[in-house]
């Protein structure tokens, strides 16, 4: 906290804005003064307030605002404020220009490659060499120098570097557009941010951007704060301020001890009002904002100077700014799109391109790194026979002698021959592979909004279409969210129906009405319906709507209840939490005495009633055998019937002696039950539709509650989850936590997989036990594919769960703040519907790469054979450098836009997850590859050897240099885009389906595209000329060239007769990472990551620094263990791990997936478990284990680390002879290792994995059995 305090005054000075603090307008106060006040906190804080406004009501009143009434909604004071205070906005960083992008897709190595080899070509052809004439010379340019055509030479440099132009352009329009839609998608969720704040008396919702300072704010449990205030009045507030100061405790507010709210950090529990003081940029978030950008700057500009390797600059920049780093780099911003994860992103993309984790990227990049390489050789063999087929054949048979005057000619011949090469590298890498993927995602993503999914992830789009298990809440997903009370049982009767007033006692139904009234939250309140004869709108918590709803149906008034109790007036609230599930407010009577309000499950509840009242509104003894009674006759049948049950209970407390209103667990007892109501929440009707359909793609759905175990069965049941006769289980929490912990309380892996492939339904869940269960079936081992978990949440509580989960699914209606900071994709209409839909997408995704993947490699398998052949046989590649740009700009561009834009279709849900580790290019996929490609090589073969018989032509082949373009050649060329263009149609099916043509007219993209490149291709081919070295066709060969395209449709019948399980001989490509290699991609979830490029520059440098920073806090530990065993030293020890951690964070490159991306199921053994990540630990009531997003800090990993240590020290071993761990490979997924080995290398990650860091050929880090460095093995021998 000190840090941050002091980082913020440190850099005043720099802060926009705050040099026109002395304007305080008409204000009795300046910004200034509010900035200085906002970086202080408790005492100090309440100090100042006291110092320089008496009180918070002096504030509001020098700020002319009312605590109760807020600001008058006069346009011109709240301008007037604006330009006094500034907006509630962080200006977002400048997207790159249009020119930017272009110079970053002119950094392509094949393209750098073509121009140079073009701008050879360009200058060679200006280049008039004087011995031009000479006889030697001329008969090996041969017919170089025919009239006219020696001018034409420079036409082919000029038509690449055209082509170049176009595909650079394309690039960097997609990027642009990429970049648009992106800020576009932001800018939606700013706008949907909204917060309820008081103007004129009355609470509405305004976009977090419009609000000012002086607005008093409603805020409330789940709300990510959006500006800096001082609390006026709280109820039981509680703040989790670790985005800010990484302290994981959640901080208490109130307004005698903490009144201090700030922007970024999340409401966990209560509700209260605050009057904001700091927005936008003067807010503690803006200010760690500024500085950041501050910092960028700097850097950018040290970084030109010295450049990258400068290892010492880049450590002593981030000892510069590690103290807001620190802070600042776990900041949730203000409005962003995607969390914290925004302003770092940026970060990334200003300076290296960012490593995407989803699957199919790493099996796409594998797939283009293989690919590349065989064009790579391919092109290199080419350039090289070319060449000495040329000399061999000039010098030595026709033994010419290499003349001085002739050597520009001969340069020209090598520069073509070059060209020739570079050719057929550019058709044989599949540039086009990045753009169908981003293409595809765009594409989805823009359709998945009118899908009511908002995705803020685009990789969470593709992994949904793998998702094996659907993690759902129950109400609100699966059910409505319209809650409505139906039974209700009160002074002794069940009545099935609601009562009329009559018919409950007067003085019971007065207290009833008060209790509701009083103990929901004041920003629960029915509103009349808009339409006449439409429902009354529920606004706020629906449970507690149902409540006042009832309060409504019997003919009372709960508005004017409140009105007599107003929020202030309230003496004591114990707000709803997951842990009490029950909500107490205390208020005091007007004789001096308390009474205590009550409501909660109704289980919970009914323990801590010992009265209840009879018929007759007296009080009487509730005994245990009544409660089991009670139980059995009116909660059971309730439950059964699908219905929540809520008690409500009040108690009185005498004025004197006062109560501890701190000791809960005694005010909350003693009750005497008022009621229990039965609270109906209608399944969605398209709900078991749905789910049906999840069934049948191979995905189970499990409900995950808090409600009755009853209730949730009853539930699934109607939503199909379960039926009658099927072997599954449904549990509680409390079961559940049992079964899965082993005698010391630890959760056991094991055990988990005992229950999680049986488990549906699992009831009265903590948001612990969601988290469990997420992680458990994540880390599972026991079926041979990785499950991949899609999780749905609403509240804070489910923040942790949404973040571990392969894809989090929030709520858009009923989400709080925190739970969508943490999710992968938004559900707008908050229905599982639409989760289905998003699977859907997301396979799509998956088949559309996959289809672009079969046409690709189609026409790169024959490209490449028929460049390389061709030239090696005839000196002269069949399809000039300007044509194979144009069939790359067909096959990258064009096929990825018909390709990628595919709609889905309800048929992707009959088959089953494709999973994690299968192949991109399965068998018959590969049996089409290959069977077009022989199809087409043995057409254009045919064509170019014996084409000019068939054809009665001239023959192209051996063509001089510069010659005229040929029919023959011409006539190649045509047939070979014609049967692409066929072939196109064909890769729409990848299945092996025999009608390509279905569906074809509900894509009118790839119509358009298909007709369109054949417009194209007959002006090229008629009226392309030199430049496309075209000769234009006559109608009876145009014939010809369709018909034989035409055949690509009939040849593509006869492959998908052939059987694949007969052709063993087929092999698939494209797998998913291997298990060394999952480390990177699989397990590194929140880390920043780094380019290979960039780590392999930096990886001697954070080895130093990772091994100085390991020694040193090993010696921390040892020392510590020798000063103390006791608890003191316990609690020390823990201290000093964590500020020594905290050192680590110096170097940046610590938070690469490169080293803590290795997460630690494997080696529980390592000091890093003692690190919580701040952003969500949740305390369970029943064990206390902390849950933290990637870390499980438990009680084993406290344990291996005594043992480990003492084991070190228990056996020393020589400085001299380092010990290298055992070589071994894990299997692919990480298993939970239960004996202690006695190794060195205990805390030594790298080492404990087996995870070395050598450099492989392509300078990417590679993962080695064995060490790389001897810092390694000797970082943690002491």
């Amino acid at each position: 906290m000190g840090d941050l305090g002091n980082s913020t005054v440190e850099f005043h000075p720099k802060k926009p804005g705050m040099d026109r603090g002395g304007q305080e307008g008409d204000f009795g106060v300046s910004v200034d003064e509010l900035c200085s006040l906002m970086e202080l906190r408790g005492a100090e804080a309440l100090q100042k307030i006291q110092e320089n406004f008496t009180d918070t009501e002096t504030l509001c009143h020098r700020l002319k605002t009312s605590p109760a009434d807020g600001l008058s909604d006069n346009p011109a004071d709240l301008e007037k404020r604006r330009q006094v205070f500034g907006m509630n906005f962080i200006p977002p960083k400048k997207p790159k220009t249009f020119l930017q992008l272009v110079w970053e897709a002119l950094q392509d190595v094949t393209l750098i490659i073509l121009e140079i080899a073009a701008i050879i070509s360009l200058g060679l052809s200006f280049y008039q060499p004087p011995g031009g004439d000479s006889e030697a010379c001329s008969n090996v340019s041969a017919g170089a120098e025919d009239e006219g055509e020696a001018e034409a030479g420079w036409i082919e440099g000029a038509a690449i570097l055209l082509s170049v132009l176009c595909v650079v352009l394309v690039t960097a329009f997609n990027d642009w557009s990429k970049e648009k839609q992106f800020r576009g998608l932001q800018s939606r969720i700013e706008q949907e941010q909204r917060f309820a704040v008081v103007r004129n008396g009355t609470v509405i919702q305004i976009p977090v951007a419009e609000m000012v300072v002086g607005d008093v704010a409603q805020v409330k449990y789940g709300d990510l704060l959006p500006a800096d205030g001082v609390l006026i009045q709280g109820n039981d507030l509680k703040i989790d301020e670790s985005s800010l100061t990484g302290e994981s405790d959640h901080v208490r507010k109130s307004i005698d001890k903490d009144p201090m709210l700030l922007s970024g950090t999340h409401v966990m529990e209560g509700s209260g009002k605050m009057v904001v003081t700091a927005v936008g940029v003067n807010s503690q978030t803006g200010i760690i904002f500024t500085l950041l950008g501050a910092g960028e700057m700097e850097e950018e500009k040290k970084d030109c100077k010295k450049g990258k390797q400068d290892g010492t600059l880049e450590n002593n920049q981030n000892k510069a700014k590690k103290q807001d780093e620190a802070v600042a780099m776990e900041m949730q911003p203000l409005k962003s799109a995607e969390g914290g994860e925004v302003e770092e992103k940026e970060k990334k993309k200003a300076n290296v391109p960012k490593k995407e984790k989803s699957v199919l990227q790493g099996k796409l990049t594998k797939l283009a790194v293989q690919i590349g390489k065989a064009g790579l050789v391919m092109s290199a063999i080419t350039v090289i026979i070319l060449m000495l087929y040329f000399v061999i054949e000039t010098f030595v048979i026709q033994g010419r002698v290499w003349l001085t005057e002739c050597t520009p000619i001969y340069v020209q011949y090598f520069v073509k021959f070059f060209i020739i090469g570079v050719t057929v590298l550019v058709v044989a890498v599949p540039e086009g592979l990045p753009l169908a993927v981003t293409i595809s995602l765009a594409y989805s993503v823009k359709k998945m909004m009118k899908d009511n999914n908002l995705v803020r992830h685009l990789d969470a789009c593709e992994t949904m279409g793998n998702a094996t298990a659907i993690c759902s809440d129950k109400t609100g997903t699966l059910t409505t969210n319209r809650m409505t009370v139906v039974q209700i049982y009160i002074l002794d009767q069940h009545f099935r129906d609601i009562p009329t007033p009559d018919q409950i006692n007067p003085r019971t139904l007065e207290l009833m009405t008060t209790a509701i009234a009083v103990n929901c939250a004041y920003t629960s309140k029915i509103i009349a319906a808009d339409k006449e004869g439409g429902l009354p709108k529920q606004v706020g918590n629906k449970t507690e709507c149902a409540l006042l709803a009832l309060v409504q149906d019997l003919k009372q008034d709960y508005q004017a209840v409140r009105e007599q109790i107003p929020e202030e007036k309230l003496y004591k609230v114990y707000t709803f939490n997951s842990v009490r599930k029950s909500m107490s407010t205390v208020i005091q009577m007007p004789d001096g005495s308390f009474r205590l309000y009550s409501k909660g499950a109704s289980e919970i509840l009914l323990k801590k009633c010992s009265f209840i009242l009879g018929r007759d509104s007296d009080v009487r003894a509730f005994k245990p055998r009544d409660k089991d009674d009670m139980v059995k006759k009116v909660i059971e049948p309730m439950a059964c019937e699908g219905l929540r049950t809520i008690c409500i209970a009040y108690r009185e407390f005498p004025a004197d002696p006062m109560p501890d209103w701190e000791n809960e667990t005694d005010i909350v007892s003693n009750l005497t039950c008022i009621t229990v109501v039965g609270i109906e929440d209608p399944v969605r009707p398209e709900v078991p539709d749905a789910i049906k359909k999840c069934q049948r793609a191979g995905i189970t759905v499990r409900m995950v509650t808090g409600d009755n175990i009853n209730t949730a069965r009853a539930i699934a049941a109607k939503c199909g989850i379960i039926s009658p006769g099927d072997d599954f289980l449904c549990m509680e929490g409390k079961d559940f936590n049992r079964r899965i912990r082993n005698e010391k309380g630890e959760i056991e892996q094991e055990r988990i997989d005992k229950i999680w492939p049986k488990l549906r339904v699992l009831a009265r869940s903590s948001p612990t036990d969601k988290h469990t269960l997420v992680k458990g079936i994540i880390d599972s081992t026991v079926l041979e594919q990785r499950q991949v978990v899609a999780v749905t949440g609403d509240g804070t509580n489910d923040g942790p769960a949404l973040k571990k989960a392969d894809v989090g699914f929030a709520m858009g209606i009923a989400g709080t703040d925190v739970a969508k900071e943490a999710s992968d994709i938004i559900l707008t209409d908050d229905n599982f519907s639409s989760i289905v839909k998003a699977v859907m997408w997301g396979r799509n995704v998956y088949d559309s790469i996959s289809k672009f993947l079969q046409f690709q490699l189609t026409v790169n398998v024959v490209a490449v054979i028929v460049a390389f052949t061709g030239a090696c046989i005839t000196q002269d590649s069949p399809l000039k450098a300007v044509q194979m740009l144009w069939v790359n700009l067909i096959m990258d561009t064009f096929a990825s836009l018909a390709l990628a834009t595919e709609p889905p279709t309800e048929s992707l849900l009959l088959r089953k997850p494709y999973g994690r580790n299968n192949p991109l290019i399965s068998r018959t996929m590969m049996k089409n590859i290959l069977g077009h490609a022989v199809y087409q090589l043995i057409i254009i073969f045919t064509l170019l050897f014996v084409g000019e018989r068939i054809f009665d032509i001239d023959s192209g082949r051996n063509a001089p240099l510069h010659s005229p373009p040929s029919e023959h050649y011409t006539i190649i060329f045509n047939t070979f885009v014609l049967m692409q263009l066929f072939n196109e149609i064909n890769a729409r099916k990848i299945h092996g389906e025999r009608n390509v043509f279905d569906g074809i007219f509900s894509n009118p993209i790839f119509c358009s595209i298909v007709l369109g490149t054949f417009a194209i291709q007959a002006v090229i081919v008629q009226f392309g000329g030199k430049p496309f070295s075209c000769s234009p066709l006559n109608v009876e060969q145009w014939l010809w060239c369709l018909f034989v395209g035409l055949g690509e449709l009939v040849w593509g019948q006869v492959i998908a007769s052939v059987p694949t399980h007969q052709l063993k001989c087929l092999k698939e490509a494209g797998h998913g990472p291997a298990p060394d290699e999952m480390m990177d991609e699989d397990l590194a979830e929140d880390e920043d990551e780094i380019d290979y490029a960039e780590r392999e520059l930096r990886r001697g440098q954070i080895l130093w620094f990772r091994g100085l920073n390991r020694i040193q806090t090993q010696m921390e530990v040892v020392s510590t263990f020798k000063r103390s065993g006791s608890f003191q030293g316990a609690v020390r020890r823990r201290s000093s791990v964590l500020s020594q951690l905290h050192d680590i964070r110096v170097v940046k490159a610590f938070r690469s997936s490169l080293y803590d991306g290795i997460e630690r199921p494997e080696s529980r053994n390592s000091i890093h478990d003692f690190q919580a990540h701040p952003e969500f630990i949740i305390t369970d009531s029943v064990h206390n284990i902390p849950l933290i997003d990637e870390t499980d800090v438990d009680d084993e990993s406290e344990r291996s680390n005594h043992n480990h240590v003492r084991v070190a020290l228990r056996h020393p071993v020589p400085h001299s002879q380092p010990q290298r761990p055992p070589r071994s490979r894990y299997p692919s997924r990480p298993m939970r290792q239960q004996s202690l080995p006695v190794t060195l290398n205990c805390n030594n990650n790298a080492a404990e994995s087996r995870v070395y860091l050598g450099s492989s050929d392509n300078g990417a880090p590679h993962v080695s059995p064995c060490p790389a460095s001897p810092l390694h093995s000797l970082e943690t021998c002491l």
